[in-house]
């Protein structure tokens, strides 16, 4: 599947402007992490730009996302491997995170909200007003972007990067697509 079915594909199902925003972020983040660990952009960009691909019809029931998301990606033609990390992004279902591409989407998803809150904070409201020392601070605050969760973040270790490593490859990321994120 190219960059441009899977956005394609996504649109079909999600049609939140924040959603589509947080998919793009994730991709990013993804991408940015698959060049660090020179693995396959484009594969780890689909299962980020994917894995909240049935959020709009399975929020309000935990234990359905991301098993209804992960069986339409297979029903599309998706690789296992992405249709398996976008499963086992949700902790809810117990999946145990098996590759370094499972790690990278589980710890990427609360990231890139984290990052977010961080620039809208900022006067500017812009990610070019933010930088990791500024993250890191932010981070330890609990009343600080409460729905960003600080275990899942900071299970990048598990990838074998510290915590200002990935927000660095994090942010980095999404500062590239700041003007698709409208930040």
């Amino acid at each position: 599947m190219t960059r441009q079915e899977a956005y394609d594909l996504l649109t079909r199902y999600l049609k939140t402007p924040h959603l589509l925003k947080h998919s793009l972020a994730v991709e990013a983040v993804m991408r940015g992490l698959a060049r660090r660990f020179g693995q396959d952009e484009e594969l780890w960009g689909l299962a980020g730009l994917l894995h909240d691909i049935d959020y709009e019809w399975t929020k309000d029931e935990p234990h359905r996302h991301s098993l209804e998301g992960g069986d339409l990606l297979a029903r599309e033609g998706l690789p296992e491997e992405v249709v398996y990390a976008v499963k086992a992004h949700n902790e809810v279902h117990g999946l145990p995170r098996k590759s370094l591409l499972d790690r990278a989407l589980y710890a990427s998803d609360p990231l890139t909200g984290l990052i977010v809150a961080g620039a809208l904070i900022k006067p500017e409201k812009k990610l070019a007003a933010i930088d990791v020392p500024f993250l890191m601070n932010r981070f330890h605050e609990k009343s600080f972007a409460r729905g960003a969760n600080r275990q899942q973040i900071k299970s990048c270790e598990e990838m074998g990067l510290t915590l200002e490593e990935f927000m660095g490859i994090g942010l980095a990321a999404m500062q590239g697509i700041a003007s698709q994120l409208g930040l």
